[in-house]
């Protein structure tokens, strides 16, 4: 179902992303022992009750495969992250936000998607930096419940600061292709 929807090539090139962001052996780390019982309630545990009943849940194995662990009817994947890794959160994106990642992930140039795409990490996240997209050095930053729109947003036309905010919105990695609005709380 998800591969039929966002075709299968999409799906596992960002999960495989998602896997090298954390490190080679992600796959290999607890949480990929855990129940899956427990990998759906973490990775629901990161949208809004308005959309989680009806995504789709996947995960990768520890053979960098794709593992559905719920089939969803709507346009959203929820992901159970991994809470060992830093930048492995708990997440639900829809379709386009997945290509967004993607193009993230292969270090395009900028973002090939045409409209805004939109990501949830209710769940709260760790990341190293708000300014740098390909940071891997600093010490990690503790985010609150947040979500995002994933368009290229300017600080100068939108009126939105650049720095990270503990409430409210700003835009993150600001004066890079790959800006985009972090909203802190839920919608």
């Amino acid at each position: 179902m998800i591969a039929q929807r966002y075709g299968t090539a999409l799906v596992i090139t960002f999960l495989s992303f998602l896997l090298v962001r954390a490190a080679p052996s992600a796959a290999q780390s607890t949480a990929s022992q855990e129940p899956a019982a427990e990998k759906i309630k973490r990775a629901l545990s990161a949208g809004p009750p308005s959309i989680t009943p009806d995504a789709t849940v996947a995960e990768i194995d520890s053979d960098g495969k794709l593992k559905i662990l719920r089939h969803g009817t709507n346009d959203f994947t929820c992901m159970p992250g991994d809470p060992t890794r830093i930048g492995m959160p708990p997440m639900c994106a829809d379709k386009v936000a997945m290509q967004w990642n993607n193009d993230f992930a292969h270090h395009k140039e900028r973002p090939s998607t045409t409209v805004p795409g939109i990501e949830y990490m209710f769940a709260g996240a760790t990341q190293r930096s708000d300014t740098d997209p390909f940071d891997k050095t600093s010490p990690p930053i503790s985010v609150g419940p947040h979500w995002m729109i994933l368009w290229p947003f300017d600080p100068k036309t939108s009126g939105l600061p650049a720095g990270h905010k503990p409430t409210g919105a700003y835009i993150m990695w600001a004066g890079t292709p790959w800006a985009h609005v972090h909203v802190m709380g839920a919608p």
